[in-house]
């Protein structure tokens, strides 16, 4: 997101100009388009937005899902990975989460991912470069040397299993060489070279047949087939560049790459360490002019921080590993027509003009529509319909309007006059002061708005009611068969067959979901009721402290501020909330409906030992991993914070632990305990809640 963006974002904010409901419609508006956006990507192989554009949209949603935490979407596409799971393969959980990437496109922002690496380090940092292929990323599995399992990224939590398909690349190893570990996972990018493709669009249009618009798309589909005979048709080809173990043998990535190469594993050539980020600005530049002469396609550069204990202390986001970023590559452009403008409806109001290009070929791919975001946009660009338009693809994958070639306007053509009435339900719209977006007040009757709020009740990391999708959750409405999340518990069989092409085992499907949702955990329907300020992870805070939904519509404004990370917006919010008739209505008949309204979760405490006590984990540990110390220490009262502070009583150190952290705690004298001295603390054996945290200031 471009610095003069945020900032605008920001005088917004102290300004007053945008409140909460203000704030509320823009996530809802930037969500909705996020997950349409990676759905065309991931799922259709039809991007209509340029990296670049989408990359402005998604930290423009971070932004203000920062300012507004409560706002966020369970499934927003901060938290989770883009793209969708097929259904002719069995779906898999994968054993790792595999994450996408942040990305950067100058020299600016790769300087400071450099400065927020060194701070942890204090030092010159060596990073691996990999050239970032474009095709379709894979996790692989190995068991006693031979392949047994292959699984796409699909949603970042799930995948297909295409074991059968990857199978036929002749390029991968299935038995392995030499000295390689009993069992791990690694991953890599499938994907199909020049040569190859070229070749199977010339035998293609000798058949008559229509050429395939650009390898990626080619290698993505290839995998979805189900005859892996026809697969083995395909010259696909594989990289690997991410070994993965649960008792990991390295101490680098390089090292780890250099290894896999060894056990007969295809891995690039063209990776190289690099001393500090002068040295990876030297590889970027290199690539950038050789790159075309590459046997694939590629878009940029993955830089990965190379020191794996380095990589475990920096850690994750919700979304990305701290420790890696991918640099995109400039791209190309074309001119053509803008035949239309079509407007698009939010799920909160929010519309959204929607540029209809004549097709045009641009970096393998045709382009007909594009993104005009805002009348704010139309207004700057001062485009018509009739003008001759400049398309670009950023990270040559999804194109974008960039101008108007004004040497080319019809002398007759008029201004863009944006629409006065919701193309929806013909409400007339709104534009309120400090926003760029129109919108349709018509929340209570306008399909998408009141869609949306079913729409967050029965997503994954909510109600998780994956029988009732959009469409699903549309025709519910447009039925009258819901009105509320409540309506949902009510829904009968013969009803569900009367509506249009509903057959007898959807219907089945539908009311399984249902009743299977009955049994998803109190802090998640807690989630999905879409209380101002409660995400995920206060939902969570909330089912532990309080134990059960009585109980916490019954504390009082000083009993929730006791509860860790729970402040006063969130409180007040929790009051004015269960202070409505109307919600205590629809929480009782959620509870008749038989959901879970009690947590479980507050029987898994141990014990109060570490009442009062915050600790800092930090390094790799022989006797458990840090997630495992973490839900130890919370079972046992204490409480876990990501950075020394004068509030932290004791910084647990491992092997590798962060030098900025340890100098931290020796200077405000914060205690420093290895994984031996906790497990006595939990025995008995040692002093607690005794210790006194040394006054002192980050600042």
């Amino acid at each position: 997101m471009p610095k003069e963006a945020v900032k605008f974002l920001k005088l917004t904010l102290i300004r007053g100009a945008m409140n909460r409901q203000e704030a509320k419609e823009k996530i809802d508006a930037l969500t909705a388009s996020l997950k349409e956006h990676n759905y065309r990507y991931y799922v259709l192989d039809e991007p209509v937005i340029s990296d670049l554009e989408f990359d402005r949209l998604l930290k423009e949603l971070e932004f203000l899902e920062k300012q507004f935490p409560e706002l966020k979407h369970p499934d927003s596409p901060t938290q989770t990975v883009g793209g969708g799971v097929e259904n002719e393969f069995n779906t898999v959980k994968h054993k790792r989460p595999m994450f996408s990437l942040g990305n950067t496109y100058n020299e600016q922002e790769l300087r400071e991912f450099d400065e927020r690496v060194r701070k942890v380090t204090g030092e010159q940092v060596e990073y691996v470069c990999e050239l970032k292929i474009d095709g379709l990323a894979i996790s692989l599995f190995f068991e006693n040397g031979e392949m047994v399992q292959a699984i796409t990224r699909g949603d970042g939590v799930q995948g297909d299993d295409v074991t059968d398909n990857v199978r036929t690349i002749r390029s991968l190893n299935l038995r392995l060489r030499g000295n390689y570990p009993p069992s791990f996972e690694i991953r890599g990018e499938i994907y199909m070279p020049r040569k190859g493709f070229e070749k199977l669009n010339r035998e293609r249009e000798a058949m008559g047949e229509t050429p395939y618009a650009n390898p990626r798309n080619v290698a993505s589909g290839s995998l979805k087939l189900k005859n892996s005979a026809e697969v083995a048709k395909r010259p696909l080809d594989i990289t690997l560049y991410h070994f993965l173990a649960d008792n990991n043998p390295f101490k680098t990535h390089f090292e780890s790459l250099n290894n896999a190469r060894l056990w007969g594993l295809k891995v690039a050539e063209t990776t190289e360490v690099c001393k500090g980020v002068d040295e990876v600005l030297n590889f970027l530049k290199k690539w950038d002019e050789q790159r075309h002469s590459l046997g694939f396609d590629t878009d940029g550069v993955v830089i990965k921080v190379n020191n794996l204990a380095l990589q475990d202390e920096l850690g994750f986001t919700a979304k990305v590993p701290r420790w890696a970023i991918a640099y995109k590559f400039q791209t190309e452009s074309a001119v053509t027509e803008l035949l239309g403008i079509t407007y698009q409806v939010g799920r909160t109001g929010a519309i959204t003009p929607v540029a209809e290009l004549k097709p045009v070929f641009l970096l393998g791919t045709t382009v007909k529509r594009a993104s005009l975001h805002n009348a704010n946009e139309i207004e700057r660009l001062d485009v018509r319909v009739g003008d001759m338009v400049f398309i670009e693809k950023g990270g040559e994958i999804i194109p974008k309007i960039t101008g108007v070639d004004f040497s080319q306007r019809k002398p007759h053509l008029a201004p863009t006059q944006y629409i006065t009435h919701c193309p929806e339900c013909g409400t007339e719209l709104i534009r309120k002061e400090g926003e760029a977006q129109h919108y349709c007040t018509n929340d209570n009757e306008c399909a998408p708005q009141v869609i949306g709020k079913i729409e967050h009740f029965v997503a994954r990391k909510a109600l998780n009611i994956d029988s009732i999708g959009s469409e699903m959750a549309r025709l519910l409405y447009e039925k009258g068969l819901i009105k509320s999340v409540a309506d949902l518990y009510k829904l009968q069989f013969d009803d569900l067959l009367k509506l249009e092409r509903m057959g007898e085992k959807s219907a089945k499907n539908i009311l399984a979901g249902i009743e299977s949702s009955k049994n998803i955990p109190f802090e998640r329907v807690l989630f999905g009721m879409g209380i101002r300020y409660v995400g995920e992870t206060v939902a969570k805070k909330l089912a532990r402290a309080f134990g059960s939904m009585d109980k916490l519509m019954e504390a009082s404004r000083d009993d929730l501020l006791q509860v860790d990370e729970i402040g006063e917006v969130i409180a007040d919010s929790l009051i004015d909330y269960f202070g409505s008739q109307e919600h205590r209505k629809l929480i009782q008949e959620l509870k008749d409906s038989g959901l879970q309204l009690q947590s479980s979760t507050a029987s898994e405490k141990q014990s109060n030992k570490l009442q009062g006590l915050t600790f800092v984990i930090s390094g790799v540990f022989s006797k458990m991993s840090r997630d495992e110390a973490k839900d130890l220490i919370e079972a046992n009262g204490g409480k876990c914070s990501g950075s020394v502070s004068s509030k932290t009583h004791y910084l647990l150190a491992g092997e590798g632990m962060g030098p900025a952290k340890l100098q931290k705690a020796e200077e405000l004298g914060v205690k420093i305990i290895g994984e031996d001295d906790l497990l006595e603390m939990l025995d008995g054996s040692a002093p607690a809640k005794d210790e006194t945290p040394v006054q002192g200031s980050l600042f």
